[in-house]
């Protein structure tokens, strides 16, 4: 997979995700699949318990079925999964 800014566009439901960093101490370190998506956050699979997590306090780290691995801060995903399709950012590399 090619990274490039569309990447917000992506469905991240059932890909795997890490909390690289976060303002929440309860956050930092959880990982394991998306199993939902709102518009403030995300919703892992972690050892079998879900786990809410909201996307402005956190930077993730998702790995794609492709093994591509991308770190995303989640402020730049807040907003309903079907509104991102329409969102764009300017590169920033």
């Amino acid at each position: 997979m090619k990274i490039t800014p569309d990447i917000i566009r992506y469905e991240f439901i059932g890909t795997a995700a890490h909390v690289a960093y976060s303002n929440h101490s309860g956050y930092l370190g959880l990982s394991g699949r998306v199993i939902g998506e709102t518009k403030n956050t995300f919703t892992l699979d972690s050892d079998g318990k879900a786990k809410s997590i909201i996307k402005n306090s956190a930077v993730f780290n998702f790995t794609f079925n492709d093994g591509t691995s991308v770190e995303i801060d989640g402020k730049i995903l807040i907003g309903r999964p079907e509104d991102r399709l329409k969102k764009s950012i300017k590169r920033l590399w």
